[in-house]
């Protein structure tokens, strides 16, 4: 199978699943779109690199967060949303507060703390694999999720929602 046909059915197998992940680092879509696309040409440029087919996910989370790290070292913290995000997926009205609010909650973390949620708890990854992810030890990962959740916890948009007491991730 030649590179272009195996990068073209990784890309067909896996958008979707990229795409959630690009929305969750940048908080809207147009700007999941652009690192999605930034990512995969990246990718494409690596792939007769990557020798082991099934850590191809793994490269390309770690490019993506790379890629959206670099982007907000270069721009204000307090200009990385203009609009709240788009809800894409499920919208119930009864949650939709919830949602907004720890999605607020969400972006007033860290760059390093929000991609270890992220990874951690939208995209299932355990410690070791976010720990090798990011290039960082496990101790590391576990003591930024312990401060990133205890500041989830604090955020006055969360602490009246007995909702927000629940897993990330969870469904009441």
């Amino acid at each position: 199978m030649g590179m272009d046909t195996a990068f073209e059915e990784y890309v067909v197998a896996r958008s979707g699943a990229l795409l959630r992940t690009a929305y969750l680092l940048t908080g809207n879509r147009a700007d999941a779109e652009d690192l999605l696309q930034t990512t995969l040409a990246k990718t494409y440029l690596a792939w007769d690199r990557i020798r082991e087919r099934e850590a191809v996910d793994g490269y390309v989370r770690r490019t993506m967060v790379n890629t959206q790290s670099s982007f907000w070292r270069r721009k204000k913290p307090e200009s990385l949303y203009d609009q709240p995000p788009e809800h894409p997926g499920r919208d119930i009205p009864a949650d939709r507060d919830l949602h907004d609010a720890l999605w607020t909650a969400l972006a007033r973390l860290g760059t390093k703390q929000r991609a270890i949620v992220v990874l951690r708890y939208y995209e299932d990854l355990t410690e070791a694999d976010t720990a090798a992810l990011l290039g960082i030890s496990v101790g590391t990962v576990k003591s930024t999720t312990s401060r990133a959740l205890a500041a989830l916890r604090r955020d006055a948009s969360l602490r009246d929602d007995p909702r927000a007491a629940l897993p990330l991730g969870a469904q009441p």
